[in-house]
């Protein structure tokens, strides 16, 4: 199936949560620079520090000071992947609204290939054709999209894929609270309970060069568990 046409946005916000991305954000913000312009009249960048201790909000700052579309947001502590994706939700100003992580991952390019389905779709996600992470962590996010899917009725191939766009109206006003992993089972689920819907996309996903995986650490998965209680609890 050959990709979709070339579709060009108003506005778009892209927001990156970081924790301890010094390395990759450069590169990151460098990609959303490059790729834009070509997608969309108007754009920012929002860049979400969680609280990182090897500089990351330092080069944040210096990236908003040398371009007027990066903005850079902090959190005094690391708060958590949820919370970044709360503040970065919040922080984002344009109809459009698309996040990836800050640790080069992903191919922002490949944002062209779901800006065609925000036509019929509130969201559109993508899902990682191969990924390349180690397998303990593979089979982790299995499970847990598994769980979900028994839980919520929401049907994902990949919910954890950080790949994702938004039209604002689909995510305005959800109670999000989850501060950890449970945050992407949570904007589905109340998006969808909301009348919303989603169309998956695949993309290219890759090896990590730089810096730590956290999503892996049992503290992370002890967490996302909680969190699940809790939303289950709420919702009855």
């Amino acid at each position: 199936m050959s990709d979709p046409a070339p579709v060009r946005l108003p506005e778009i916000s892209v927001f990156l949560p970081a924790f301890n991305e010094c390395e990759n954000l450069q590169r990151m913000v460098d990609a959303c620079r490059q790729v834009l312009p070509a997608l969309s009249d108007r754009f920012e960048i929002v860049i979400v520090d969680d609280g990182s201790r090897d500089g990351t909000g330092r080069l944040a700052e210096e990236l908003a000071a040398q371009d007027a579309n990066v903005r850079a947001i902090h959190h005094v502590r690391n708060l958590g992947y949820g919370a970044a994706v709360r503040s970065g939700l919040s922080a984002c100003r344009y109809q459009a609204i698309f996040f990836t992580d800050g640790d080069c991952q992903f191919d922002v390019g490949e944002l062209r290939l779901l800006i065609p389905h925000l036509a019929a779709a509130d969201i559109v996600t993508g899902y990682r054709r191969q990924r390349n992470d180690p397998l303990l962590r593979r089979l982790y996010s299995r499970g847990w999209t598994w769980l979900i899917r028994c839980v919520t009725g929401v049907r994902v191939r990949d919910l954890n894929c950080a790949f994702k766009l938004f039209r604002r109206s689909a995510i305005e006003g959800l109670a999000l609270r989850a501060d950890g992993a449970m945050i992407n089972a949570e904007v589905f689920a109340l998006a969808v309970r909301r009348g919303s819907t989603i169309h998956e996309v695949p993309v290219s996903h890759y090896p990590r060069v730089h810096g730590r995986q956290t999503g892996g650490n049992p503290r992370v998965i002890l967490r996302a568990f909680w969190e699940l209680g809790t939303f289950c609890f709420r919702r009855r």
